[in-house]
């Protein structure tokens, strides 16, 4: 209960609740799009230098490997998992079950970059190389809901343009290029810089939420085609997946923080990267289905109770195993 009242009573999480109830309320509040894509683009940049900073501290070793195939493996498990639920008790289509299952074996950058936060505020500090698995599992679940498509012939697995679109996705090019900027330049060269991309990292997230919050409680407001058995599934996805991150995390050696933030990983949804690249390679999958469920349920519950439940599982596996 402490992990939960910590978590909910945390800055990052009132304002996205503040952005949450002013939707609701047809609030004209917004943050401009220009703004909320700076924010965006501050984010990733940040997430990305600290990660490569803390590489560069602490070298690469074994556990940065490990975690990188077993966030691999998940990314493009993940999707095949979920979709025999999106057909059979979600009653989705082929085409839109290949869609929805994409997002859901990829990630969800803020819900990663919001559970560093609340986790490093309370002493539980997640391994830097974890940025890296980030951006490992942005893309292989795009192939694994393309394949799932295909099935009945729909979607283009190996268009060019596509995987040009998924290879040089702008999340992932910040991610990664940050990463390294942080790897070549170390703490000293982070140094001079961490008065930006340290110091005002929370009151940005605040402000970024807040505009996750309005987004989201519009999305569920306007769409039509999400039913109750897609907003149960919304639900159900991201414990199941989360729980086998977590678990995978922990067998692998994981120490527990980074075992947690593999739960979290594993139990995102994407709403940037896979949204682009359903929309160039299945143009006939629902959008506002799949932005509904990965945007507007999985990204609300994770946020407020997801964070601290893959916590508690990585706790009681790391003492159990």
């Amino acid at each position: 209960m402490d992990q939960l009242s910590a978590t909910l009573l945390s800055a990052p999480v009132l304002f996205f609740a503040l952005g949450v109830l002013a939707a609701a309320a047809r609030s004209d509040l917004a943050i401009p799009e220009t703004v909320a894509k700076g924010l965006s683009l501050y984010l990733m940049a940040a997430i990305g230098l600290k990660g490569g900073v803390e590489v560069a501290r602490t070298g690469i070793g074994p556990d940065l490997i490990a975690a990188l195939a077993a966030g691999l493996v998940l990314s493009a498990a993940i999707p095949f998992l979920v979709a025999p639920a999106l057909r059979s008790f979600g009653r989705l289509g082929r085409i839109d079950t290949g869609a929805v299952a994409a997002h859901y074996g990829s990630v969800s950058v803020v819900t990663f970059v919001t559970a560093s936060q609340i986790y490093g505020s309370n002493g539980f500090a997640i391994a830097g190389f974890m940025v890296a698995v980030l951006a490992m599992m942005e893309t292989p679940a795009i192939l694994s809901g393309l394949l799932i498509a295909r099935q009945n012939g729909s979607g283009r697995l190996f268009d060019p343009e596509l995987l040009r679109e998924v290879a040089f996705n702008g999340s992932v090019v910040l991610l990664l290029g940050s990463f390294v900027i942080g790897m070549l330049i170390g703490p000293e060269g982070f140094a001079p810089i961490a008065p930006v991309f340290k110091t005002g990292f929370t009151g940005l997230l605040c402000l970024f939420l807040l505009d996750m919050g309005l987004i989201a409680m519009r999305r569920l407001l306007q769409t039509r085609s999400l039913t109750l058995r897609l907003v149960c599934l919304g639900i159900i996805f991201p414990i199941g997946n989360g729980t086998i991150g977590v678990l995978a995390g922990t067998l692998i050696g994981l120490d527990i923080p980074s075992a947690a933030a593999l739960g979290v990983l594993a139990g995102s949804a994407s709403y940037i990267a896979v949204p682009a690249a359903m929309r160039m390679s299945l143009p006939q999958a629902d959008a506002g289905l799949y932005l509904s469920m990965s945007l507007g349920v999985t990204f609300p519950f994770n946020i407020v109770l997801g964070i601290p439940l893959f916590r508690l599982l990585a706790e009681t596996l790391g003492d159990v195993l």
